[in-house]
């Protein structure tokens, strides 16, 4: 006798039903909206309305020391990047600040993800002795990135990549961790909607223990947001 005495078009609607209450409970908890319960009589437009979206301050321009700066490039490759139209979108960006950190003499690192046969877009290629490491979201695990920045005197990192809520969040948080200051260049960084995007950057600055909520420039073992063209590589003294 069957556990559940449905028919399968009963179970599917059950499984459906339990599915949206779920996908609502989710929703609620990132928004930390919960709906009222409704009144007698009451309509559907006098229910509460969603909290609005929190403010994001506006890039900053910042200076760093190419010396003591690496210039992260995280999962711009052909298994995150290559199908999402924003990220494609981002590559130009970020490869002018490639560019220019290039030129200024900055170490240049890059990530890529555990898909198989995953390699970073052409906009961005790396060099042979470039450092890549391969990752989950947060960058630091499981990899010698800690180590690479250790050996070359890296205080500075400036980030590029995607996602926004993903290998950017979790990498910068852990940076601040080991006490590194983070530079993430916003029109070199993407996420799957804007959305999450706006979320992702806002977390940025609100991290746990590490805010930079007003977002001063180059604030310590903090995020600061800027745009590609607003970095300076200047070497400090």
């Amino acid at each position: 006798m069957s556990v559940f005495p449905f028919s399968q078009t009963t179970r599917r609607m059950l499984l459906a039903g339990g599915a949206l209450v779920a996908a609502a409970a989710t929703a609620a908890a990132l928004t930390g909206f919960t709906a009222a319960p409704a009144r007698s009589g009451a309509t559907a437009s006098s229910a509460a309305p969603s909290p609005a979206a929190p403010s994001v301050p506006r890039p900053v321009p910042v200076t760093v020391d190419p010396r003591t700066t690496a210039y992260l490039v995280l999962d711009l490759t052909t298994a995150v990047c290559a199908p999402n139209p924003a990220c494609v979108d981002s590559l130009p960006a970020a490869a002018r600040l490639l560019a220019r950190a290039r030129a200024a003499g900055a170490l240049v690192v890059y990530s890529k993800t555990v898909h198989p046969g995953d390699s970073v877009m052409p906009q961005v290629a790396p060099l042979p002795s470039d450092p890549l490491v391969t990752a989950s979201p947060d960058k630091f695990i499981g990899t010698d990135l800690a180590q690479i920045l250790s050996s070359h005197g890296i205080t500075t990192l400036v980030l590029v990549g995607t996602k926004a809520n993903g290998a950017i969040m979790y990498t910068s948080l852990h940076a601040n961790v080991l006490g590194y200051t983070v530079i993430v260049a916003v029109d070199g960084v993407s996420a799957d909607t804007p959305y999450i995007m706006h979320y992702g950057l806002y977390q940025l600055l609100n991290q746990p223990g590490f805010p930079n909520v007003a977002n001063m420039p180059g604030t310590a073992d903090a995020v600061t947001l800027t745009t590609t063209r607003q970095v300076t590589f200047t070497p400090a003294g």
